[in-house]
C-alpha cells in the first residue's frame, strides 16, 4: 500500500468556463486512464444533501432491528426517505454532467448513448461498517469492481481503498464537500480499454463506524453494451464483445464465481 500518492480531486465548475473545460477534460482523461477514479468538488450539489443523506443512513441502521423490518420492502418504487431523495436526484443529473465529460474525454460526442443513459437505472446502496476491534482481520467488503458505468460515493469516516495500475493499494481520504467518482465495467467495454474499471474494496476502522452510499448508475438491463466503433482501429483492435447486464447476471447465476 501507498498511502502517500495524491489521488486526483478535479475542480468540476471550471467546466461551465468554455476557456478553463479543456483543461478540466484533461484533469478528467489522466485520472480516468491512471486509476478509473477521481474526487469532484463544486460540483453544485449542497452540503447539505450530503450531510442529510448520511444523517439519515446513520439513523436508520441506529433504529433496533424491529422497526427496520417495518421499513422492508422488495418494491423498489416505494418512496425512499425526503432527504435521501434530495440527494440521489441531485447526483443523478451530476452523474449526466459527468458521463458527457468522460465521453468527451475519450474523444466521443457528448451525446453517445444519450438517449440510452436517459433510460437507463439508478441503484442506491447504502452500507454500514460498524467498528472493529482487530480491523486487519477482517475486510468491510471484499475487492471487486462495478459493473455499470459510473459509481458516484460518498463515506462519513475513511475506508475505501482503490488499485492503480501497479496493484497498489490506497486509501482515500475524506474530503469536506467531495464525491468519489468510479468508472465501472461498462466504461471499460465502451471505452475499448482505453478506460478500466476501477478495483476497489472496503475496510474496517477501530473505533468508528463508517456509513457509505453509492450512486450506482448504470444502462438498462437489455441494453448491450460494446466497445465504440470510433474507439477501434489497427492500434486499437476490438478487445470486448457485445453483452447486456442481463446476460451477466445470467452468467454469474450459473456460475460459482468463488472459484474463478
Amino acid at each position: 500500500m501507498n498511502p502517500s500518492t495524491t489521488l486526483p480531486v478535479i475542480d468540476v465548475f471550471s467546466l461551465h468556463n468554455p476557456s478553463l473545460r479543456p483543461r478540466v477534460i484533461d484533469e478528467i482523461q489522466l485520472a480516468c486512464k491512471e486509476l478509473g477514479f477521481f474526487q469532484v468538488i463544486n460540483h453544485g450539489i449542497p452540503s447539505t444533501y450530503i450531510n442529510g443523506a448520511i444523517d439519515t443512513a446513520t439513523e436508520f441502521f441506529n433504529l433496533p432491528s424491529e422497526e427496520k423490518m417495518h421499513l422492508a420492502s422488495a418494491d423498489v418504487h416505494k418512496p425512499v426517505r425526503e432527504k435521501m431523495g434530495n440527494y440521489a436526484k441531485a447526483v443523478q443529473a451530476l452523474q449526466k454532467q459527468l458521463m458527457e465529460v468522460v465521453l468527451e474525454s475519450l474523444g466521443l460526442k457528448t451525446d453517445y448513448l444519450h438517449e440510452e443513459i436517459e433510460e437507463g437505472s439508478q441503484v442506491m446502496a447504502v452500507n454500514c461498517y460498524p467498528a472493529c476491534p482487530e480491523p486487519d482481520l477482517a475486510l468491510g467488503m471484499p475487492p471487486h469492481s462495478d459493473y455499470g458505468y459510473l459509481t458516484i460515493l460518498i463515506q462519513s469516516q475513511p475506508g475505501l481503498q482503490i488499485m492503480d495500475n501497479n496493484n497498489n493499494w490506497h486509501p482515500v481520504p475524506v474530503i469536506e464537500g467531495a464525491l468519489l467518482v468510479q468508472l465501472g465495467d461498462q466504461i471499460e467495454v465502451m471505452s475499448n480499454g482505453r478506460y478500466e474499471s476501477v478495483l476497489h474494496r472496503a475496510t474496517l476502522n477501530k473505533e468508528r463506524t463508517r456509513i457509505s452510499i453509492a450512486s450506482l448508475h448504470s444502462l438498462s438491463l437489455e441494453k448491450k453494451v460494446g466497445p465504440a466503433p470510433q474507439l477501434v482501429d489497427e492500434e486499437h483492435p476490438l478487445a470486448y464483445n457485445e453483452g447486456s447486464f442481463r446476460g451477466f447476471l445470467d452468467h454469474i447465476s450459473g456460475n460459482d464465481i468463488t472459484k474463478q
